[in-house]
């Protein structure tokens, strides 16, 4: 009878790994406790320390509104800033970050009479320096609340000491950027239509608006002819009278005519003073022959359209039509019209204007052409002023629309009517207008059209176009250097780099078609246009005012230009008080932020400017990015930037835009108490963030899955080197497989610089991601176990091993860092207690040598031959032929000399993981296993010979070969030998 060896517990003989780092993270609690300690430990203050000296690189942070809490959209832009400054602070730069908060504005200042109406109180009544300093204290609140959001998503920077436009020298500074503006002469009082905010009272900038569809009134109106010149054709010789009466004739037929214009705004016809018409188009005239309306023209009314649209306008009003001839560029220039409400007072001439903004492709052919809610019309007026007075026609352009919405007495006939209401609602207005137009014989036809409209961004309700006095900038006044502020935006673009490179040409075609900046508000909560004006609009240039002024705004901040004898006390005794305006009006907010630069770049030694990065949401090439750009080149002649990178906005999981109402809606602090800030941001990392993104549930649960395996991976990492020595194995004495993998590290190393000096942090995350789960964790991992585990203390393999898997470690986690601070601290920390903070660490320094493309290329060979093997175990498996691979000893036949060349030396079982593997140099049976991508390699599968191992599980004939350790194998039995272990009596 054979004895059977006693069995013996050999775990703890193996290197089995030990670590702390819990499978399950619990981001939820611990991260709080992560930030908490970075703020106890001063990690902010630290970063700058350990920085000291290094050149420094900055991205300016884009001040969000201190006003409520933060949204998903705020989320990814923070997180996406961090991840930018934390990976320059990492490859030594020092990469200062310094939060910023936009103070000023409408927001604010409207949750504050918000309040008032509740209480019943009037805004007005109370002192404005008292209203103002309630605005002030909301923003101080929502400023500590975001700042802790910000905090807790990992955001670190100098929270301790951040800007905000609010500040008193921000106040003083961006005064004092105005006044430079001012001293300049690009500053200007001037009446231009501006987008008008009934609801809020005050003028808004192209930013402060958003388009949604709406449902207007269109009306088609007649404006009858009563001028026209005479078109007579030169000829060589003098004219016979039977030549010249057909001529004449010809001309005749316009008396009694009318142009036809539309308009989907009919409340701007008391505004109309001209039409404008194209010379690039044919027109011509017509006859109505027959009629079905109850308003609109009758039979024998000639009228004129752009001859592309004749057909379409006669079809809106019912009509047929009879063609009478066509309509020379030249007569048109000559024709004078009357306005169609004349009989209500409107008794001007109404002339033809040739304008590039005309088209063909819907309405008449005319545009009507009111020039004070217009900017088109209003270009297109002003420019034809001197040509029109020199007619005896009054270029004067009326007030016909006041704050309130309400018509004016430049608006005879209208008198009570109201374009909106203080609730955005559509007023009276244009149906007035329609029934006087219909009243007077002159409405062509009318309908209803959807159409996208501006809206404020705040109130979000529609906004008007109106003519008010303002405070503008120039944008093509020649500076004295031989630019303008236009050439010298644009030149400045030139010179900016552009992430995604989109951004560049979005910018550029804003600049070139934008209007002058209109930089005044009619509001109290903001820094004033701290200028004094005389009646003619002309500012005060006096530096002794000016450093007066901004002074007391640096000690008082801006509150001192409203306070009681303010006027005096900064015009002193050197100008006469009634001979100048205190100009009341505050400055635009994009005016405020567009000026951040100065007071944060320029005056924070921390910093530097002009700063390396800006990055917002594409919303800000006409928001942030321009209004920098116009200040900075205004004052400075260039941008206050380098680069301008631009991310999309968040949608739901359909691609549908959140709102509350569809209850679609992901807030960060949901994620953040569900899952955990790093989720949030692995998802901003893997996210092409450059487009609009997507996430809602699934797309979470996505980022938890590939967050877990990460994790995992970090863990068996961790708990491997919990038996590292440290012990450095020179490269020479690398085995193949680690300097494969240090092959790897130095591909990476590159990927992740250029990822992060492109900001691409999708590239870098993916690839990172698949190197983990892929060629670490189903790979390299699971064919050194066995030799991590089981091999003597001694092995070279084991050893280089653990050198590989800390190199491993350290440049994951280090590349890592700035994506996934919370997780990628807790990791470091585990492994070096003794440590301070990874994000005080440095990417690692990747030598050269571990290059080795040729190494990189026979491996890809192996691992080829390596999938078949796999392929044809996986089969056994699922047939449950056996059990675990190390079961199995299969046949290889390779029909490949370079494939087997590749293979000669390798231990092909332990890459394999098979007990044991047999090479054979041939074609296989027809029978074998076979991959379709892997020609002229198939594998026989084989069970193994021999005994199975009682420590390693390897199924081998040398197992009892060592009498002192019957139920192992000879390997493991000198590594049990080594380590002292033995079999108890």
């Amino acid at each position: 009878m054979t004895d059977t060896p006693e069995k013996v517990d050999y775990s703890s003989t193996l290197y089995l790994p030990q670590t702390d780092f819990p499978m399950r993270a619990g981001l939820p609690t611990k991260e709080p406790e992560t930030v908490a300690r970075w703020q106890q430990m001063g990690l902010y203050k630290k970063l700058r320390a350990s920085a000291a000296g290094r050149e420094k690189f900055v991205l300016h942070d884009g001040p969000p509104y201190a006003n409520g809490n933060i949204h998903i959209g705020h989320a990814l832009n923070k997180i996406l800033k961090d991840v930018i400054t934390r990976s320059f602070q990492m490859r030594g730069f020092d990469s200062n970050y310094v939060p910023g908060w936009d103070c000023h504005g409408l927001p604010i200042e409207w949750k504050i009479e918000e309040k008032y109406r509740e209480k019943g109180k009037n805004k007005d009544e109370v002192p404005v320096n008292e209203f103002r300093q309630e605005c002030r204290d909301f923003a101080a609140g929502w400023i500590k609340i975001q700042a802790e959001e910000f905090k807790r998503l990992g955001i670190e920077g100098d929270f301790d000491n951040p800007y905000t436009t609010m500040n008193f020298h921000a106040e003083a500074r961006i005064a004092g950027e105005l006044l430079k503006i001012a001293k300049s002469g690009q500053l200007y009082r001037g009446s231009k239509p501006v987008m008008w905010s009934v609801v809020e009272r005050t003028a808004l900038a192209e930013a402060e608006v958003e388009y949604a569809d709406v449902e207007s009134d269109a009306i088609w109106v007649k404006f009858p002819i009563v001028e026209w010149k005479h078109h007579v054709a030169t000829h060589a010789g003098p004219l016979e009278s039977d030549q010249l009466m057909p001529v004449m004739k010809e001309v005749a037929d316009l008396e009694g005519a009318s142009v036809v214009i539309w308009t989907t705004t009919p409340w701007t016809i008391p505004g109309n003073r001209g039409i404008a018409f194209s010379s690039r188009y044919p027109y011509g005239l017509y006859e109505v022959e027959s009629a079905q309306n109850d308003f609109g023209p009758q039979p024998g009314e000639k009228l004129i359209f752009a001859t592309r649209l004749a057909d379409e306008s006669a079809a809106k009003a019912k009509l047929t039509f009879k063609f009478l001839r066509d309509i020379a560029p030249e007569e048109l220039e000559a024709v004078v019209c009357a306005h169609p409400l004349a009989s209500l007072g409107y008794d001007f001439k109404v002339p033809l204007l040739d304008g590039d903004h005309v088209t063909d492709d819907a309405g008449t052919g005319f545009v009507h052409t009111a020039p004070g809610h217009g900017r088109e019309d209003f270009d297109a007026w002003t420019a034809a002023a001197r040509a029109l007075e020199a007619r005896g026609i009054s270029s004067k352009i009326p007030f016909t629309v006041d704050d309130a919405g309400f018509y004016t007495a430049d608006a005879p006939g209208f008198d009570g009517a109201r374009v909106m209401d203080d609730n955005g609602k559509k007023g009276d207005a244009n149906e007035r207008v329609i029934k006087a137009l219909i009243a007077a014989s002159n409405l062509f036809a009318r309908g209803r059209i959807k159409h996208s409209y501006p809206h404020s961004w705040r109130s979000k309700k529609p906004v008007i176009f109106r003519n008010t006095p303002q405070w503008f900038v120039y944008m093509d006044k020649e500076l004295g250097d031989g630019t303008t502020l236009r050439s010298r935006s644009l030149n400045a673009i030139d010179e900016t780099r552009f992430v995604p490179a989109a951004g560049q040409n979005r910018l550029r075609a804003m600049i070139e078609g934008r209007p002058d900046w209109v930089l005044s508000r009619q509001r109290a909560w903001g820094v004033p246009i701290a200028v004094f004006a005389d009646e003619k609009g002309e500012v005060l240039i006096d530096e002794a005012v000016n450093a007066r002024i901004l002074e007391a705004f640096e000690q008082e901040g801006a509150d001192a230009w409203f306070a009681e004898g303010a006027k005096e006390r900064f015009l002193g005794n050197d100008h006469d008080p009634a001979k100048w305006t205190q100009v009341m009006d505050i400055l635009d907010v994009w005016f405020d932020s567009g000026s951040t630069h100065t007071f944060t770049l320029e005056d924070r030694p921390d910093l530097k400017w002009p700063a390396d990065v800006y990055l917002e949401g594409s919303d800000q090439h006409r928001g942030w990015f321009h209004s920098s750009l116009l200040e900075s080149a205004a004052t400075r002649g260039r941008a206050p930037y380098n680069a301008v990178i631009t991310h999309g906005f968040t949608m739901d999981e359909k691609g549908e835009k959140m709102s509350k109402s569809k209850g679609n809606v992901v807030s960060p602090q949901d994620v953040m108490k569900e899952s955990g800030a790093d989720i949030l941001r692995l998802w901003v990392m893997t996210t092409d963030y450059w487009e609009d993104q997507r996430l809602g549930k699934t797309i979470i649960q996505t980022n938890i899955d590939a967050y877990r395996k990460l994790r995992n991976t970090v863990r068996w990492m961790l708990g491997t080197l919990a038996h590292d020595t440290g012990e450095e194995i020179a490269y020479a004495d690398m085995p193949e497989l680690e300097k494969l993998m240090l092959h790897r590290l130095s591909e990476l190393d590159a990927v992740v610089r250029e990822g992060y000096d492109a900001f691409d942090f999708k590239k870098i995350a993916r690839s990172l991601i698949d190197f983990s789960n892929v060629e670490l964790s189903a790979f390299y991992f699971d064919v050194r176990k066995d030799a991590l585990y089981c091999d003597a203390p001694s092995s070279l393999k084991r050893r280089a091993s653990l050198a590989v898997i800390r190199k491993l470690f350290e440049c994951l986690v280090t590349w890592l860092a700035p994506m996934l601070p919370f997780t990628t601290e807790e990791a470091w920390l585990s492994l070096k207690p003794d440590a301070v903070s990874v994000h005080l660490e440095q990417f690692p320094v990747v030598p050269a040598e571990w290059r080795n493309d040729a190494l990189e290329a026979k491996w890809e060979k192996i691992r080829a031959v390596r999938s078949v093997v796999t392929g044809a175990l996986e089969i056994e498996r699922r047939e449950k032929r056996i059990g675990a691979s190390l079961e199995a000893a299969p046949v290889v036949h390779i029909d490949d000399p370079e494939l087997l060349a590749a293979l000669e030396g390798q231990d092909f079982a332990e890459i394999c993981i098979t007990s044991a593997i047999t090479l054979v140099a041939g074609e296989g049976p027809a029978n074998a296993f076979r991959l379709q991508d892997v020609a002229k390699v198939s594998v026989e599968p084989q069970l193994a010979e021999g005994r199975k191992c009682a420590r390693s599980w390897r199924i081998t004939t040398d197992v009892g070969a060592d009498p002192d350790y019957p139920d192992v194998s000879a390997r493991d039995a000198a590594a049990l030998r080594e380590i002292g272990f033995r079999r108890a009596a």
